[in-house]
């Protein structure tokens, strides 16, 4: 039987209805807060910035850098987590599960705490080396288990590395306290208080992995049917799997850069992208990159208003969130 790899009902209107509905995310994550600002004021500062009105300065220097963060964040750690899916076939990777998000969260703490390096150059470069040394650790503790790297055996060995290197996070906690308490909010995966040096070199990252996962998106398509399959179809896979690590890579590295591990966000989106455009990636990847953003300012703003005054980390919502979306997949695709 011959699976079609789209929804023929998807009208042609989609991407644009989509692009309205993240629009009207952004305008109103910008308007929530502790001062409410009207959407066509919001719509106002965006289009004709006024410095002498005082919601005008609040939307543009202090709420519009928010809402671009979260949009980022979310895009990167969707398309992450659509091509980790798609090129491994197992439909509960993404840079959380697979021990990605700890490993460059690991290397950022030790690079920071202990040696007291704070270059916003180097951070999304730390990231990245910790996110494929971690990578490397699941991949290789996974292949080395009986029956090699299936399904579970993956999730498992995840498990195990982020546990490990959690504990590793303690103990250099305890060696410097007070530079652990300057991070121990984004180490919860936190959008506020980034640095814009940081958004400034996390960005080159950031553009990098999507115009790779936008390149190589229709290979994975072939590759997620199966190897035999996409080699047949004169697919180069171990090419292919390069450049998605790249990708998966650069896209988790940007992420973590700026707002820290923000757990299952790679999971959730590109399974509900999955449900609306079929199994293309040419369709995932974009559209994960869109949804994820969508879904990570709505997310935030839920952060904000859930406990209002008080401001809980995203990170810690989207686990609430993911968590038992992934106990269901457990459940039903294993």
């Amino acid at each position: 039987m011959i699976v079609p790899l789209e929804r023929p009902g998807l009208s042609s209107l989609a991407p644009l209805l989509g692009i309205a509905a993240v629009s009207l995310a952004f305008a109103w994550h910008i308007s929530v807060g502790a001062r409410s600002i009207p959407l066509h004021v919001v719509v106002e500062a965006l289009l004709s910035y006024d410095p002498a009105l005082f919601d005008h300065v609040v939307v543009v220097d202090l709420r519009l850098p928010r809402a671009l963060l979260a949009a980022l964040v979310g895009a990167a750690l969707a398309v992450a987590g659509a091509l980790m899916q798609g090129v491994t076939r197992n439909p509960l990777a993404e840079p959380g599960i697979l021990g990605l998000l700890v490993g460059a969260s690991f290397a950022v703490v030790v690079v920071v705490g202990v040696f007291d390096l704070t270059s916003p150059t180097l951070i999304p470069l730390v990231a990245a080396v910790g996110a494929v040394l971690a990578a490397g650790a699941v991949w290789g503790i996974a292949a080395a288990a009986p029956g090699g790297a299936a399904p579970l055996t993956l999730i498992l060995a995840g498990a195990a590395v982020m546990a490990f290197l959690a504990a590793l996070v303690t103990v250099a906690s305890l060696l410097d306290e007070q530079t652990f308490e300057q991070l121990r909010v984004w180490m919860t995966g936190s959008l506020a208080g980034a640095q814009n040096e940081v958004l400034k070199w996390a960005l080159p990252w950031f553009g990098a992995g999507l115009i790779v996962a936008l390149a190589v998106a229709r290979q994975v398509t072939a590759l997620a049917m199966g190897e035999e399959t996409a080699i047949g179809l004169g697919t180069d896979v171990v090419r292919l799997k390069a450049l998605s690590l790249f990708a998966v890579v650069a896209l988790t590295a940007a992420a973590v850069a700026l707002a820290g591990p923000m757990g299952f966000v790679g999971l959730v989106v590109p399974h509900a992208v999955r449900l609306l455009v079929g199994q293309d990636y040419r369709r995932i990847v974009p559209w994960s990159a869109l949804a994820g953003a969508g879904y990570l300012l709505v997310i935030d703003v839920v952060a904000r208003l859930l406990l209002a005054p008080v401001e809980i980390s995203t990170g810690l919502v989207t686990a609430l969130i993911g968590a038992p979306i992934f106990v269901w997949l457990v459940r039903t695709r294993l």
